[in-house]
């Protein structure tokens, strides 16, 4: 057989074999997405001789997890996005764009816990000297750090099996390969299967295992979609190299909630935890100022503000540019329909740019109202008072519709010296029986929110 009938083709989106190649996936319809593959070799089974490992099957009231704990990273962002920690026998994927941070905060955490714990450092990418002066630069010195220089999976598989380590940190995926495949490191076969090997192997061994994974250029992990699926966690580092912060989010745990999220701030030595983000994000505020507005959001179970900057201006082309930077920008046109529409601002002629101070990408519906309002001030040019803050979600008859955890924004915002909030009047059920020091002011409709914050 040639070795062009050799090849076939995979969906690095949905795992679809094709024999030839195309632009289109036929299954998920994704393009660009069919990538060469060799077969792996066939694996002979002994047929009706063969001998099966016996298995066992236990009642779940009768599994005890009594004694499980969770190893404590000494980093509280990360334990907070992770569900309070490391869980035993766990596979955590970290991924993020080039020069984020992952390798970093893998080594602070060796750092942190290497006094209590033996932890494993597996590169695959750098020489051991190499990771020795990163270590230093991070002032991460401990013998109970192992370093491994290394790209056999089955070679560090077997390794971790005779030494039993605490915790395990492969960097990164992408760099492992099995010498059985034939195929190159960094494949869809490769990264797929050595997945699985160091996922077997921590689950067989109770060993928590870290796997730094690239991205893509469209900003999604690279590799096969299953390898998410495989493992425990997925967390993604977000924010802008040209800003110190850096946002890491779970965007599926196993043992966790999805919607928290850490906020670091990257220095020289290395990355440092953001303990009140809402006054990093508010930090070099100008007074008096049109077209701004402070939002109060919700990431997870943290109550935190943000600057919204909303620009307006006289259009120097036939059609007028419409640009958002870390809102969603078909949610901003829904806005400025509803403006137009409701209460009668008109932007055809508008230049119309938005952006989220900081780095920060806002998804949440809540955010709808602070949009609305900062594009109203921009188009008035009248600033909004800066004791001013905001929530609510927007809907097309320019309603205020209700949102979660409205005393928690409240709060948030009287801790920050806010001396008024415009909420949700449907919300003001929850606010039954709580006292505030701020001003709490309900509005029905997106009219109602401009007349009590313009007059």
């Amino acid at each position: 057989m040639s070795p062009k009938a050799r090849t076939f083709y995979v969906c690095s989106e949905c795992g679809c074999t094709q024999p030839k190649w195309s632009g289109k996936c036929p299954d998920c319809g994704a393009w660009n997405t069919m990538t060469e593959q060799l077969p792996a070799p066939e694996i002979k089974t002994a047929g009706a001789n063969r001998v099966y490992r016996p298995v066992t099957a236990s009642p779940v009231n009768k599994i005890d997890i009594e004694n499980e704990h969770r190893y404590i990273s000494g980093i509280k962002e990360l334990d907070r996005v992770l569900g309070g920690g490391i869980v035993k026998g766990s596979v955590v994927l970290l991924s993020g764009e080039p020069g984020i941070g992952k390798s970093t905060i893998l080594l602070q955490i060796c750092g942190k816990i290497a006094g209590s714990y033996r932890i494993l450092y597996v590169s695959g990418e750098e020489s051991s000297r190499q990771l020795k002066l990163r270590a230093q630069r991070l002032g991460v010195t401990n013998e109970q750090l192992l370093i491994m220089a290394e790209n056999d999976a089955e070679s560090i598989c077997e390794y971790i099996r005779q030494n039993k380590p605490d915790i395990v940190m492969i960097d990164s995926i992408q760099t492992m390969n099995l010498t059985e495949l034939n195929t190159s490191s960094g494949s869809i076969s490769q990264v797929r299967e050595c997945t699985n090997l160091f996922m077997r192997t921590a689950k067989s061994l109770d060993i928590p295992v870290f796997i730094v994974g690239h991205v893509n250029k469209d900003g999604g992990i690279a590799g096969p979609k299953v390898m998410e699926h495989i493992v425990d966690a997925v967390l993604y580092f977000e924010g802008d190299r040209n800003y110190s912060y850096r946002i890491l989010r779970a965007t599926k745990n196993r043992f966790g909630s999805t919607n928290e999220i850490g906020v670091f701030e990257m220095r020289e030595d290395g990355l440092h935890e953001v303990e009140n983000p809402s006054q990093m994000l508010l930090s070099g505020r100008m007074s008096n100022v049109s077209g701004t507005c402070i939002c109060c959001t919700m990431e997870g179970t943290r109550p935190i503000l943000a600057e919204i900057q909303g620009l307006v201006c006289v259009t120097g082309f036939g059609t007028p540019r419409r640009m958002s930077t870390g809102f969603d920008y078909n949610r901003m046109n829904l806005i400025l329909a509803v403006l137009e529409k409701r209460l009668g601002f008109f932007f055809a002629n508008l230049d119309v740019y938005l952006n989220i101070v900081g780095g920060m990408r806002l998804d949440e519906p809540a955010t709808d109202l602070p949009v609305a309002l900062s594009l109203v001030s921009g188009i008035k040019d009248i600033p909004i008072p800066e004791d001013v803050a905001a929530f609510g979600e927007v809907g097309l008859s320019g309603e205020i519709r209700a949102v979660p955890h409205v005393a928690d924004r409240i709060r948030e915002a009287q801790r920050l010296g806010f001396h008024r909030c415009i909420y949700p009047a449907s919300c003001k059920k929850q606010l039954d029986g709580l006292s505030f020091t701020i001003e709490a002011v309900p509005v029905r409709s997106l009219k109602g929110a401009v007349s009590a914050v313009f007059g």
